[in-house]
């Protein structure tokens, strides 16, 4: 006869009916993913409106499935059960969701979703025809809607309205911890990217002469994929109007576009959502159906792409492990050598497109969008001010004159067609954890440039397996990133980082 005083299921029924639930909920999920990525990717024209309309019900369904009467008992009773560590974790974020869910009235979320699908789909042709005005016309709902989640959420939670919807991103993030973050950036930001341009004006750089066939770029770039460890037998590399990480951690989808005249934008859009993809590859696969076995933010994840774009992909040592690769693909001209290659990915010129900046001039295409959509949802300004504001801080923060030019400017992301307020402090939080990341990489291994010159990239990758990937919701962010690199994030990380590699070389 057993002895054991292990808790079986037996002794946690609620919790096991709760585990149930949600991971109904993941395969709602997983199903929505995946017609998303075709939605953004495969789908003709023609199918959107019934596409749309499929995702919107697929939303309902899953909010009435969150928002299940018994679900307020189930989670009461199971904080009296006798859970282990993981499981109470687990119990941590089914609380959360159930919260959220129950704020948002059914009527909101099937909205929401059919108005994004919409304006998401008429912005895609309205961008490339620069067409303000009739963007607007499909904006003003998606606002509307978002300012009205936002206030039930704000109301119940007692934060500002912005705070509100950029907790679905990063949970518990303190929208005016971030403005302190993002002001002290921009106090010596200016600075360094006049210190480091001028510094490259005397950098003799020869520019890639093209046209580089999609095919060989693209065959390039499943290279390089594979060199990161993207795993094949469990994701795919299409094509897309704006580059994307989407499907599930079984099927991880991800997107590029090509240009012949520029190998380097498809490449390092490659790069970046490789890091994305590795992610949720390496999420444990015992956990991934439950809520505690997801990304622990988008911050966390953007640090994923950008430790693999930025920290590892844009190094010299990472060039020099790839230049084989670009001239097998690319041919073997004097201006993709190791050497020049690297100061071409090292270039900093202020531009009009955040995906194609610099990673010194990157933080300002940030800092200027949050201080717009921060506005907006808190209703300071209106739809219809965005392109003076954005002209505004874009001559403000990089000097650039983008009057008129809305295809270039305040119609270049999906973020806002879609509905995504409050995702893109997500991006330069991300960078300043990558920075705090590789600076305890490089502790622990000193010789890392070395080894990734020769394409061992191990110390890399097994460091974030350990520290980040396999932990995936167990913790609250600070606590991820305390366990992970001693501290909780610190900012000093990213500029001593930008300060080494373009000042120091």
């Amino acid at each position: 006869m057993s002895t054991s005083t292990t808790p079986t299921p037996a002794d946690k029924p609620a919790y096991s009916a709760l585990a149930a639930t949600f991971t109904r909920l993941y395969r709602y999920s997983h199903l929505g993913s995946i017609a998303g990525w075709d939605q953004a990717a495969m789908m003709p024209s023609k199918g959107n409106s019934a596409r749309g309309a499929a995702l919107a019900e697929l939303q309902v369904l899953m909010h009435q499935t969150l928002t299940d009467a018994k679900l307020s008992g189930l989670l009461q009773a199971a904080a009296n059960e006798p859970l282990e560590p993981q499981e109470r974790a687990n119990l941590r974020e089914m609380r959360r969701d159930w919260e959220s869910a129950n704020l948002l009235p059914e009527r909101l979320v099937e909205a929401q979703s059919l108005a994004a699908s919409h304006c998401e789909h008429a912005w895609r042709a309205q961008r490339k025809a620069n067409d303000w005005q009739g963007f607007l016309e499909n904006f003003r709902p998606v606002v509307t809607l978002a300012r009205e989640e936002a206030q039930l959420l704000s109301q119940a939670k007692g934060v500002s309205p912005y705070e509100a919807l950029m907790d679905k991103y990063e949970p518990g993030a303190c929208a005016a911890h971030i403005e302190s973050v993002f002001g002290a950036v921009k106090t010596w930001l200016p600075d360094l990217v006049h210190r480091v341009r001028a510094q490259q004006e005397s950098d003799s750089v020869l520019q890639a002469t093209g046209p580089f066939p999609v095919e060989s770029q693209r065959a390039l770039g499943l290279e390089v994929m594979a060199l990161l460890g993207f795993d094949f037998e469990g994701g795919r590399l299409d094509i897309s109007t704006h580059p994307f990480c989407g499907g599930v951690a079984e099927d991880v989808r991800i997107t590029t576009r090509y240009s012949e005249d520029d190998f380097v934008r498809s490449l390092m859009g490659i790069v970046h959502e490789t890091g994305h993809a590795r992610y949720e590859q390496n999420l444990p696969r015992e956990l991934l159906h439950l809520p505690v076995g997801r990304a622990r933010s988008m911050g966390i994840h953007e640090s994923q792409s950008l430790s693999f774009e930025m920290q590892l992909g844009r190094s010299p040592a990472f060039v020099q492990a790839i230049a084989p690769l670009v001239h097998k693909h690319l041919g073997a001209q004097e201006a993709l050598s190791a050497s020049n290659l690297a100061r071409l990915l090292t270039r900093v010129q202020p531009g009009m497109i955040r995906v194609d900046a610099d990673e010194l001039t990157y933080p300002a295409h940030i800092i200027l969008r949050f201080e717009i959509e921060r506005a907006l949802i808190d209703g300071a300004i209106a739809p219809e001010d965005i392109p003076a504001l954005w002209d505004e801080k874009m001559q403000a923060y990089l000097g650039l004159d983008t009057r008129g030019d809305f295809q270039n400017g305040c119609l270049q992301d999906i973020h806002w067609p879609s509905g995504s307020f409050g995702y893109f402090p997500s991006y330069t939080l991300g960078a300043m954890y990558a920075a705090q990341y590789f600076a305890s990489i490089r502790t622990l291994h000193p010789d890392l440039d070395a080894r990734v010159a020769a394409g061992e990239l191990s110390p890399v990758m097994d460091w974030l397996r350990t520290h980040i990937w396999s932990q995936a919701s167990l913790w609250d962010t600070d606590t991820l990133v305390q366990r992970a690199t001693g501290e909780t994030l610190n900012p000093a990380h990213f500029r001593a980082h930008l300060e080494r590699r373009y000042l120091m070389g």
